[in-house]
């Protein structure tokens, strides 16, 4: 009996690729950007399965080019706003997704961007690359403490709450914003709720957790930076839209704030005529928050894991439209 087909939009770890083999026909894109979406459509005629990425688009209109042989949509993601969920749910398609894996490694690398912004890390790098390093300066490359100062962080899921705890070892005051106030996690987590406007004005560091929509894209605009410190340093980890880009260049430039540490942009990946490039106090990571190789491996397993259950008829591990199988 021939194994069901499926389509894999980009080259994941091994092991994920391993798995997917073992149950399916396996097309997997080789190129290092992703299919374009017209390519993407003629790949899905006629597939059972599609692993997909955030960088693809995948519509009401795929989803019918695909075909009713099409019985499952797995993502190598935690978020799936590429994904149009309602039409795959009316379709009764079901959409997997990789949540939990990421939280510790992208807290650390939220904390990397933090410690690497406030003391300079990068800017002294390239000072030393470029034969600039003469004497020891006491006033060179200074930058803000760490320990002691007061950290924002606007979002209080699991990432949020991983970046609070790691707070403590600095001995850092910790105030959150959420939708929903977390009490039952302030004394241990040593965090106190505050609004918006007030985290934006008290924050030493401010740190983006929150999820997109429409009431969070571009809240980071003109009127949050005029809120802030500025000595502030802003670092976002959570999706690059929920920043202003051209706010932010005006803060920067301005001196508004003083600093801003992005593993996400807006759009992505960021154009290389961006005013932000121009800028010496900012840095710009590739979106490798989750680029360890053990949570980079365990994604793409758990993608495959949701790839396999729903080419069987089985219910999806980890599935964002549950209501499917009602």
């Amino acid at each position: 009996m021939p194994k069901p087909k499926v389509f894999v939009t980009r080259l994941i770890p091994q092991k994920g690729l391993e798995m997917v083999h073992e149950v399916a026909d396996a097309e997997v894109w080789q190129e290092e950007l992703p299919p374009p979406y017209e390519v993407l459509l003629e790949k899905v005629k006629g597939v059972d399965g599609v692993l997909t990425l955030l960088t693809d688009k995948i519509d009401a209109n795929l989803m019918d080019v695909a075909g009713k042989s099409l019985k499952v949509i797995s993502q190598m993601a935690v978020g799936y706003d590429n994904i149009d969920v309602r039409a795959a749910t009316e379709r009764g398609l079901p959409v997997g997704n990789t949540p939990g894996v990421l939280t510790d490694t992208t807290a650390d690398f939220a904390w990397a961007l933090l410690m690497a912004a406030a003391r300079r890390v990068v800017e002294g790098d390239r000072f030393t690359r470029a034969g600039r390093w003469k004497t020891w300066g006491p006033t060179l490359l200074m930058g803000p403490d760490v320990h002691g100062a007061t950290l924002g962080i606007v979002g209080f899921g699991r990432i949020g709450q991983a970046v609070a705890k790691r707070a403590s070892g600095f001995d850092m005051r910790v105030i959150y914003n959420d939708r929903n106030r977390r009490e039952d996690l302030e004394k241990a987590m040593g965090a106190q709720y505050a609004a918006l406007d007030t985290l934006y004005a008290e924050s030493d560091f401010i740190t983006l957790h929150t999820d997109l929509n429409d009431t969070t894209r571009h809240m980071i605009d003109d009127a949050a930076f005029a809120r802030m410190k500025p000595t502030a340093i802003l670092i976002n980890t959570a999706r690059g839209p929920i920043v202003d880009p051209n706010a932010l260049h005006r803060a920067l430039k301005d001196g508004r704030i003083a600093y801003a540490a992005l593993d996400v942009t807006e759009p992505e990946p960021i154009p290389l005529d961006s005013p932000l490039l121009t800028l010496d106090n900012i840095l710009l990571p590739p979106h490798i928050a989750s680029a360890s190789f053990q949570t980079r491996n365990k994604m793409a397993t758990m993608a495959a894991a949701n790839l396999a259950a729903g080419l069987n008829g089985a219910r999806l591990p980890n599935c964002v439209n549950p209501e499917v199988y009602k």
